[in-house]
């Protein structure tokens, strides 16, 4: 029991060390996948600032844009999210399925942040929804947080 309490004492320590290594990056550092989406979706915002974030079992990057605006992505360079605060997240950069249902439901409504991992894809509106489709873009979930 005590080597096995050592060890995950030992295992947390190395995470702890590992796990706060970021590291800025310039824009060409990033991967061809993700400069080619920031540029095609992206191209009317100024970058600010790109950095690789280092952990025990993944990289992942991000990108923060002048204007609070930020963006995700794996280490392939395929977005995991955009985080729109002052804008809003292009259409052409949301999978149309997601975009005709938004236009469809609420058409009132923008998209303000995306976010996808292996098993869905969540999504937040400028109405205070926040949507939850699975990979086949149907609708799983959704919750109204207006506080």
């Amino acid at each position: 029991m005590k080597k096995f309490v050592f060890f995950l004492v030992c295992l947390f320590t190395m995470q702890v060390v590992v796990a706060d290594n970021d590291k800025p990056v310039t824009f060409e550092q990033l991967p061809q996948a993700a400069q080619g989406f920031v540029k095609k979706h992206f191209a009317d915002r100024n970058v600010a600032f790109s950095k690789m974030n280092k952990d025990i079992f993944d990289v992942t990057y991000d990108v923060m844009f002048v204007n609070g605006d930020k963006l995700e992505f794996d280490k392939q360079g395929n977005w995991k999210e955009m985080k729109c605060k002052h804008g809003l997240v292009p259409e052409t950069a949301v999978p149309a399925q997601i975009v005709k249902y938004v236009k469809t439901n609420y058409p009132e409504a923008r998209i303000l942040q995306i976010e996808k991992d292996r098993y869905e894809y969540e999504v937040r509106l400028s109405n205070f929804w926040d949507l939850k489709f699975d990979l086949k873009f149907n609708l799983i979930d959704m919750d109204r947080d207006d506080d």
